[in-house]
């Protein structure tokens, strides 16, 4: 199910933001807005190419996950990126906001909160059960507001990953 909403100004926000799933058309703007917010995270390693390549994948294969996008009239100013993960111990399918940004000069208007809620009703929607994210741990501003959102991190439990393809380090290819 997509949403798309129009939100009218309150003291936080700006008039005329607009929040819709993304298109295929937006897919070079997302992508620039995608390299803003991987340097501001200090994640190496874009590419713009490859990821123009994986925006349009996910938006062609909604069983995947789904992309939002803020604009503040004719501007894009922020993006939502949500994959979908199978979990048995939540018991059906979980959302995972992979990546949500905001413009700096359109923060704390609004903008991250109503990416949020159209992702949570549009995930919800879709049969989800859970929706989770990682955080840097030294990213602070975020963590207020993810908190003020009525996200916490899960007591006990820390996020592992492993990079797949790759020879272990020190080992050349057999």
């Amino acid at each position: 199910m997509a949403i798309c909403l129009t939100l009218w100004p309150n003291e936080r926000m700006h008039s005329g933001l607009r929040i819709k799933p993304g298109t295929h058309a937006e897919v070079p703007q997302i992508a620039s807005l995608m390299q803003k917010y991987w340097s501001v995270e200090g994640i190496a390693g874009f590419e713009s190419a490859r990821s123009a390549q994986l925006l349009g994948r996910l938006i062609g294969q909604t069983h995947l996950g789904s992309i939002w996008v803020a604009y503040d009239g004719d501007e894009l100013v922020g993006y939502l990126i949500a994959v979908f993960v199978f979990s048995f111990e939540y018991q059906g399918l979980v959302a995972e906001i992979d990546e949500l940004f905001v413009l700096p000069q359109v923060r704390r208007h609004g903008v991250g909160a109503a990416l949020l809620d159209a992702a949570e009703v549009s995930v919800a929607a879709a049969g989800c059960t859970c929706v989770q994210l990682q955080l840097g741990t030294g990213n602070r501003h975020a963590r207020a507001f993810y908190h003020r959102q009525g996200y916490s991190a899960r007591s006990g439990y820390e996020l592992f990953g492993k990079r797949l393809g790759k020879s272990p380090r020190g080992q050349g290819a057999r």
